[in-house]
C-alpha cells in the first residue's frame, strides 16, 4: 500500500531550479504550471494554490509525494489538487478578465472538433457566464433533431438559416459563452451578430482535429460523411478542404487561442498533453489582450 508524505521544494524565480524539476515548472502569463505529463513523470500531486510562500525571489511549494514504504508518515489534506490547482488559476484569471468584459458575450469559433463547446463550458464557469452550444440551440428550436439529420432531410442551407435566426437572437443576450457551429463564419450577417460580443478562434491543426473526429465517427459530421476511405482519411481530406474556404473568415475573430502556441508557452513538445483547461486559461488571456488594447491600454 501507498503512503503519502510530504515536503516543501524551495525553487528560484525566474529561472526555477530544483534537483529534481528544474525546467518542468514554467510561469506562463505570471503563474507557475506544471503539466501533467512532467507532475506524473515526478509523481508529484501539488496542494492549493494559495499555500505557495514567496519569499525573496524563491517560492516554497508544497507537494505531496506518493511512496510504496507503508510506514511512511502521511500527510493529512481533504483537499488536493492538480496542475497547481487548475480550477483555482482559471476563476483567478476569469476575475480579471470580468470587468473588462463589461457582461459582453463570448463567441466561440472554430473547425468542427475543435473543442467549441467543452472549452466553452469550462469558461462559462470560470466566468459565473451561462453557456450555449448554438448546434443544440438550433436542435432544440427544430424539435430535437440532431444537426445530422437536419442536414439530410432540409438540406445545409435550411439549417443555416435556423443557425442565423439562432445567433441573433443569443447576440441579445449578454453574460453567455456561446460556441458555434463550425460554419457559422461563412455567413456575413453572423458576424454583425457576434460582433455584439467578442469572438475567440480556436486554432487547432488539421491533424490534430482528423484523429479526434477519426475516434469518434464522421457519422454525426455530415459535411464529412461523403468523403470516401478510412475515418482519418475522410476527416483530413474534408478539414483540409473546408479550412481552405473558411481561414480568412475565421481570420475574422478578435482573439485567437492557438494550440501550438499553447504547447511553446509550456514548453510542450507533444499535443495530447495540452487540457481544455490550458485552452480555456489561453481564451481568457487572449480575450483580455485584445480588450485592454481596444481600451487603449498598453498590455506587457
Amino acid at each position: 500500500m501507498e503512503a503519502v508524505s510530504g515536503t516543501n521544494l524551495q525553487l528560484s524565480l525566474p529561472s526555477i531550479r530544483s534537483q529534481k524539476i528544474e525546467g518542468k515548472i514554467r510561469r506562463w502569463n505570471g503563474l507557475l504550471r506544471l503539466s501533467p505529463r512532467h507532475r506524473n513523470d515526478l509523481g508529484l500531486k501539488v496542494t492549493q494554490l494559495n499555500e505557495l510562500q514567496w519569499r525573496r525571489g524563491r517560492v516554497s511549494v508544497p507537494v505531496l509525494h506518493a511512496c510504496k514504504d507503508p510506514h511512511a508518515p502521511a500527510l493529512q489534506s481533504g483537499n488536493l489538487h492538480s496542475s497547481f490547482d487548475e480550477n483555482w488559476l482559471l476563476k483567478n484569471k476569469g476575475e480579471e478578465v470580468l470587468p473588462y468584459l463589461n457582461e459582453r458575450c463570448i463567441f466561440l469559433v472554430g473547425m468542427m472538433g475543435s473543442g467549441k463547446t467543452t472549452v466553452g463550458e469550462i469558461l462559462s464557469e470560470a466566468l459565473g457566464y451561462s453557456f450555449v452550444d448554438s448546434d443544440k440551440y438550433v436542435e432544440d428550436a427544430l424539435g430535437g433533431s440532431p444537426v445530422a439529420q437536419i442536414f439530410k432531410q432540409f438540406g445545409e442551407s435550411f439549417f443555416r438559416d435556423n443557425e442565423r435566426e439562432a445567433l441573433r437572437k443569443l447576440s441579445s443576450i449578454t453574460r453567455q459563452v456561446v460556441s458555434t457551429g463550425g460554419g457559422a463564419v461563412i455567413c456575413p450577417i453572423n458576424w454583425k451578430y457576434m460582433r455584439e460580443g467578442v469572438t475567440v478562434y480556436l486554432d487547432i491543426p488539421l491533424d490534430v482535429l482528423a484523429r479526434r473526429i477519426a475516434a469518434e465517427g464522421t457519422d454525426s459530421r455530415p459535411i464529412l460523411d461523403s468523403e470516401s476511405g478510412d475515418a482519418y482519411t475522410k476527416a483530413f481530406t474534408g478539414l483540409l478542404s473546408l479550412s481552405k474556404k473558411r481561414a480568412q473568415a475565421y481570420a475574422k475573430a478578435d482573439a485567437k487561442a492557438s494550440l501550438q502556441h499553447i504547447a511553446t508557452k509550456l514548453g510542450l513538445e507533444d499535443l495530447s498533453d495540452i487540457t481544455p483547461t490550458d485552452i480555456a486559461l489561453e481564451v481568457l488571456v487572449q480575450i483580455e489582450d485584445f480588450l485592454q488594447c481596444k481600451n487603449g491600454i498598453s498590455v506587457p
